[in-house]
């Protein structure tokens, strides 16, 4: 998992007064939580950009007036008007002990359901899963290539290594649905072995003919 630096201060005043002249300073208020005490710190919000506005999950150590703290983000309060950011929640990274995370979904590969003319449609595109710091994936990858129209990709079906996925396992991740552009879908190779077989058993009787 790729990290990010950030540099902080710890917060001197806690409250509602102190976290709005922070904010209209350009900072935004933070906490870290998991270690002895939560740390309450501010950083500029402009550090953040790179981090929040992506699919992409990061590792940050926040330095803290020297204090490097590794951690994840956990929860991010948005104004609900200006989706300015209000508010960010941590957890703090500790080894051997296990954190709860949401982790992006990476679909690989062109469906054979769209590529037949299906519509694709997406369902959850983050997971919660829960591992140590050192087994946190930056991505869960599946492949859909062989994917048809009517079928659909469940939590279930993923493969998982060293980090459990707290979602339900009949969680539809992605299913694709039929359009009026859908073709019958066709197995090739199927039809193929099956015309083989049959042009040898017509030769076969053919011969046994003569």
């Amino acid at each position: 998992m790729n990290t990010v630096s950030i540099t902080a201060h710890k917060r001197e005043q806690l409250g509602t007064k102190s976290s709005k002249e922070l904010r209209r300073q350009g900072n935004v208020p933070c906490v870290v939580y998991g270690g002895e005490s939560p740390l309450h710190f501010h950083a500029s919000v402009a550090d953040f950009r790179d981090v929040i506005y992506t699919p992409n999950v990061y590792r940050l150590e926040v330095d803290i007036d020297g204090n490097k703290v590794p951690c994840v983000i956990q929860d991010i309060q948005f104004h609900p008007v200006t989706d300015a950011v209000l508010h960010i929640d941590f957890i703090q990274l500790v080894d051997g002990v296990p954190v709860t995370m949401e982790i992006p979904i990476r679909l690989l590969g062109n469906s054979r359901g769209v590529r037949n003319g299906g519509k694709m449609k997406r369902v959850l595109r983050k997971l919660k899963v829960k591992a140590t710091p050192e087994n946190l994936p930056d991505s869960i990858d599946h492949d859909i290539t062989n994917l048809r129209i009517g079928q659909s990709v469940r939590v279930s079906d993923l493969t998982t290594t060293g980090f459990e996925i707290v979602n339900s396992p009949s969680a539809v991740i992605v299913s694709i649905k039929t359009s009026r552009v859908a073709v019958d879908d066709i197995d090739t190779d199927e039809d193929e072995g099956e015309e083989t077989a049959a042009a040898t058993e017509g030769g076969e009787e053919t011969k046994s003919e003569e």
